[in-house]
């Protein structure tokens, strides 16, 4: 797979202004990806961020940092407020909106996050031409064959949308500034592939961090543990545990255990951590909702049995 991914950008190497677009959060494993696709690949990137308004301070100084050491492009989006507040306060209120499995492994505040951020990546692929769009998933994440993914025009299109439709349940404002137009999907004949190439090197998170350190990255003190970019995380964390009685990050990091890249004790610390209650109430204060009780967060985590047995790298 990795000959397969190298071999792609080969072949679409300065054939477009940008050889390839990165979602970039600002967190350790979509920054390592950046310097990947500059180091090691040596495609010439253009990363957007999107801003969802609880993105931390250290976090947005990073990449202002990491992008200068790695000359990179680097575009940040910001919707209205408004317009985030009444999607993430929805997403947080109804659980209808997204389907069980989706819920799976991730809460309902980080699908709707997800889908904006998605949207807005599609749009900026389809108007650059870029053959490929980068995210940063890691092994507990998705699997090897989301390292290199290509959809059709005629498969490409109703993923998209289906990334807006629950957004339109959650909001009467028009999200269109957000996705694709009709132009953008008539300029194109073949979309760009999906490309993870984290999965394709070994994983492990002190080299990972060891890497990007190097160029200036730092760890944020004010995410949860299972973030380095985002605070909106923890309030997603805690109003998902609250209603369904696990950790939406229990999946992931049962992938993790079970490909020794991360032990079973270090995995249910993460998931039982109580989330940050100065967070938690900035959270809340911002988006205008009923503010948790400190004892009901804390009391309500991952079963144990979710995550499985330990193991070592292979």
């Amino acid at each position: 797979m990795r000959a397969r991914f190298t071999a792609f950008c080969d072949t679409h190497r300065g054939r477009q202004p940008y050889d390839c677009l990165l979602a970039w959060s600002g967190g350790k494993d979509s920054t390592y990806t950046l310097a990947l696709l500059r180091q090691r690949y040596d495609l010439r990137v253009l990363a957007y961020t999107f801003d969802n308004g609880f993105v931390s301070p250290r976090a947005l100084d990073n990449m202002r940092q990491v992008a200068d050491a790695l000359d990179v492009d680097h575009i940040i989006v910001r919707p209205r407020f408004d317009v985030l507040r009444t999607i993430f306060r929805q997403a947080a209120e109804r659980p209808d909106v997204y389907p069980v499995k989706a819920l799976t492994r991730t809460s309902s505040v980080c699908n709707a996050c997800m889908g904006l951020a998605k949207g807005i990546g599609a749009q900026l692929a389809l108007r650059h031409g870029v053959p490929m769009v980068a995210y940063g998933w890691s092994p507990g994440q998705a699997p090897l064959a989301s390292a290199l993914f290509a959809r059709p025009i005629r498969l490409y299109r109703p993923m998209v949308e289906a990334l807006a439709s629950p957004l339109r349940r959650l909001t009467s404002v028009d999200i269109a500034p957000y996705f694709p137009t009709a132009e953008d999907w008539a300029r194109v004949e073949t979309p760009p592939c999906d490309v993870a190439p984290l999965l394709l090197h070994p994983y492990d998170e002190p080299s990972v961090v060891a890497a990007i350190e190097a160029l200036g990255w730092r760890r944020p003190t004010d995410t949860d543990p299972n973030s380095s970019n985002c605070l909106l995380n923890a309030y997603g964390n805690a109003t998902h545990r609250a209603r369904y009685g696990f950790h939406p990050y229990a999946l992931e990091m049962a992938n993790l255990v079970r490909q020794g890249i991360m032990e079973r004790s270090e995995a249910l610390a993460r998931l039982e951590a109580p989330e940050d209650p100065a967070v938690l109430t900035m959270v809340q204060d911002r988006l205008g909702v009923e503010r948790f009780a400190s004892c009901q967060i804390g009391a309500v985590g991952a079963p144990h049995t979710s995550v499985g047995t330990g193991g070592h790298r292979q």
